[in-house]
């Protein structure tokens, strides 16, 4: 970051307000210079410290989620329940078009892995570990089945992302251990 350092109050403006954008217009209809203005910022101070709307919604959603990672639920269920009700509403749309933008910018892909969807994962596979998984079952394969179900349905919006769907793979994981 150049210059001055970041008005704390400014910055949770301008994430609360790429959020309620987001909410309002759709993730493809937010833009900087809307976000400045609803966030009652100057432009300057927004570009100051975010080049895109997508630095500003990953950081959005950062802070949304960091009080969920840790420590995660023992319970299986639990924990893709609340992970699930994660995706509901703007944070859902939100993490549909980071990763739609993600597809074409590396840089971006990367910190969503790190930042966004790294932790989320490691969280889910020390569940699975704690509570068992099959034996001889890779846990990163049942973690990516467990969040592919998730971002299929996210993406392709033919099912709900919800709580049945947490108990049905949690029940799934159960029989073939």
């Amino acid at each position: 970051m150049v210059g001055r350092p970041r008005s704390e109050d400014a910055r949770r403006a301008i994430l609360r307000a790429a959020l309620r954008l987001c909410e309002r217009d759709g993730y493809p209809n937010v833009t900087l210079k809307g976000i400045a203005e609803e966030a009652g910022t100057g432009r300057q101070t927004l570009y100051r410290w975010w080049r895109t709307k997508a630095e500003v919604l990953l950081e959005a959603m950062t802070d949304l989620v960091a009080d969920r990672l840790a420590p995660p639920p023992e319970d299986l269920e639990e924990f893709l329940r609340d992970t699930f009700a994660l995706t509901d509403g703007v944070a859902g749309q939100v993490v549909a078009g980071l990763m739609a933008e993600a597809q074409s910018d590396e840089a971006l892909a990367a910190r969503l892995r790190a930042e966004l969807i790294g932790p989320r994962r490691a969280a889910l596979r020390q569940v699975i570990l704690d509570g068992g998984p099959p034996p001889g079952a890779d846990p990163e394969l049942l973690v990516d089945m467990v969040f592919g179900s998730m971002w299929y349905r996210l993406l392709n919006r033919h099912a709900p992302v919800d709580a049945a769907l947490a108990r049905d793979i949690t029940a799934l994981l159960g029989r073939i251990s």
